[in-house]
């Protein structure tokens, strides 16, 4: 195993290390949704009776919705990074996507404190000549990539 196959097997790992932790933290948004689903459950027998709680009913039941919504939202978003991340990972441990995983390499450097650690080492080896023939040499140019469908 040479250098740099040693250091794209390391980047492939903490890839599927960053990916879980992402994963992991797209729980935390639906937390605060199975409190709320819990104080709603509590409220709703009291409220909504009389004309006069209607209104407060209907503006609590909107406020409700919506936090399940943005929430959800989130926790969907955090899932796709997830997805990206251990896909990169799979990618640099097989050496293809080049591109994709230098394009990835880049977006993780949003995401801090390890996000960008990551993203930075990984564009540190993805630019080295050495690594972009070990990328070429896992990909024959006579066999195109599949298409999406």
């Amino acid at each position: 195993m040479t250098h740099d196959e040693g250091h794209l097997r390391l980047l492939s790992i903490f890839h599927y290390v960053l990916g879980a932790l992402a994963g992991l933290a797209g729980l935390f948004p639906l937390l605060p949704i199975i409190d709320l689903t819990g104080v709603m459950n509590e409220i709703s027998p009291n409220m909504g009776s009389t004309p006069e709680m209607e209104e407060p009913w209907l503006a609590l039941n909107l406020t409700y919705w919506s936090a399940i919504l943005v929430a959800s939202a989130i926790t969907v978003a955090a899932w796709i990074f997830t997805s990206l991340v251990i896909a990169t990972g799979r990618f640099l441990s097989q050496r293809r996507h080049y591109r994709f995983c230098l394009a990835m390499a880049v977006i993780e450097c949003i995401f801090q404190p390890f996000g960008t650690v990551l993203g930075l080492f990984t564009l540190i080896v993805l630019m080295r000549d050495s690594v972009k023939h070990l990328f070429s040499a896992g990909e024959s140019p006579d066999s195109p990539e599949p298409a999406l469908t």
